[in-house]
């Protein structure tokens, strides 16, 4: 077999690569591997961000290592807006059905454990908070700002307080206090959280927490009391896994749009130039991942075909030429769907004012640039090759009739004429048959 052409290896090679590529995706988004811990000692977790389901994982993993090390205790360093209800509850749970003491610390200064993170907070065998953070407004939210009845805001208003109830009062806790920050919305400072029952410490860092938790009874879920003698003992961190960070950075609402609205740019790149490879791989890769990251979160998928239509109306702009009607059409229907693709029930997930605009107006201007060039170049008539010479004025070069002679571009081609021609005259090819012109004379 003989050597391909640089022209036929290059999408081979390309083809590999991307392949390559997928593996690799494949094998960062596979389930993460055991990170083990030092046996005994505390396990340390830190929750720095919005409550999603990696977020669920990853505490989730770290209550069954601690477990799995005999882990003294597991401290959960938190500092959250909130996030969402469901991936809450599968907290609460895991922590509630912790055989290791686990203990939630609102940290650093500043910091606050908002809505969804007052539930973790309350569930802890410990709930601690540094000076000058705040926890509450626990409310539930509709995703997207949906109306709802009386009867069934009533419901989940009391299935949530329901819940927080749950795990405040086997703690000795202020049950009314958390149940108001569910009903009410309230929001309170970490003084008036210790003052009113509804944590445990104040602690200004790690030692002094340690300290205050030495000292006294720790009321597990149970209802069994124990003591956690935990000065002196090693602090272990827990961090993500390399697969849990990706995730983690998937679930940013506005890296989701913009891989949704990238992804299909790149693909409708790779549709007019058939075989480039490098625009389709990409391109299907940030569709795929934003679709992942979409399914965890809570999307509008309607908002999805908002999107679609809107490099629909971009593709009409470029061939209709309505002088930017289309394409204005094209913005906003982006703009909007893109600020309707993810039902966050707080502003930290859902996409940003600045994001829709900033994604949208180049896009479309891109969008409809590229589609422009596109469909001139198969307007454009044809240069080369055989249709390329239809058109094209040539010389007799003898007498032509039935057969004769002319000159097309420096070359001798056979022709023929349905009148005759005589020689020096100036012809147009009207028609090619296989090796033979049909011209007539130019007058």
């Amino acid at each position: 077999m003989g050597m391909l052409s640089p022209t036929m290896r290059s999408p081979a090679l390309l083809s590999r690569l991307a392949l390559g590529a997928a593996f690799a995706l494949l094998f960062l988004l596979a389930p993460a591997s055991h990170v083990s811990a030092a046996s005994g000692g505390i396990l340390r977790l830190k929750l720095d961000d919005t409550i999603n389901p990696i977020t669920q994982e990853y505490i989730e993993r770290g209550i069954a290592e601690a477990s799995r090390t005999n882990a003294s205790a597991v401290l959960i360093e938190i500092n959250t807006p909130g996030g969402l209800l469901d991936a809450t509850r599968k907290i609460v749970e895991a922590m509630l059905a912790s055989p290791v003491p686990v203990i939630v610390y609102v940290t650093p200064s500043g910091s606050r454990a908002a809505s969804a993170g007052l539930f973790i907070l309350e569930a802890a065998d410990v709930a601690a908070m540094a000076p000058g953070t705040n926890t509450g407004a626990a409310h539930p939210v509709v995703l997207g700002g949906a109306k709802l009845d009386d009867v069934m805001k009533t419901k989940m208003e009391n299935d949530a307080a329901a819940l927080m109830r749950s795990v405040v009062a086997k703690r000795g806790r202020n049950v009314e206090l958390a149940e108001s920050g569910v009903r009410e919305s309230k929001s309170f400072s970490d003084q008036e959280a210790l003052q009113q029952k509804l944590i445990d410490v104040v602690a200004k860092d790690e030692s002094a927490l340690f300290q205050q938790i030495s000292e006294r009874d720790v009321t597990r879920f149970s209802g069994e009391k124990s003591r956690l003698p935990l000065n002196g003992q090693p602090v272990t961190d827990f961090d993500l896994s390399l697969r849990e960070r990706i995730l983690d950075k998937l679930m940013d609402p506005n890296l989701a749009a913009l891989l949704l609205s990238l992804g299909m740019l790149a693909l409708y790149a790779e549709f007019n130039h058939p075989g480039a490879v490098i625009p389709g791989v990409v391109g299907g890769l940030a569709v795929l991942l934003a679709l992942f990251a979409l399914n965890l979160l809570p999307t509008r998928f309607e908002a999805i075909v908002l999107v679609i239509a809107a490099f629909a109306l971009f593709a009409l702009e470029a061939k209709l030429g309505t002088h930017g009607a289309l394409g204005i059409g094209g913005v906003i229907a982006l703009v909007m769907g893109v600020l309707l693709l993810v039902d966050g029930p707080i502003p930290e997930m859902r996409v940003h004012w600045a994001t829709a605009l900033s994604l949208a107006i180049p896009l479309g201007l891109i969008s409809v640039f590229l589609m422009r060039i596109a469909v001139q170049a198969r307007r454009n008539k044809i240069t080369t090759g055989i249709e390329g010479m239809i058109g094209t004025i040539g010389v007799a070069a003898s007498e032509i009739s039935l057969t004769g002679k002319v000159t097309v571009r420096g070359e001798l081609w056979n022709a023929f004429a349905a009148s005759p021609v005589p020689p020096g005259a100036n012809v147009v090819v009207k028609r090619v048959d296989g090796l033979r012109l049909e011209v007539e004379s130019v007058r």
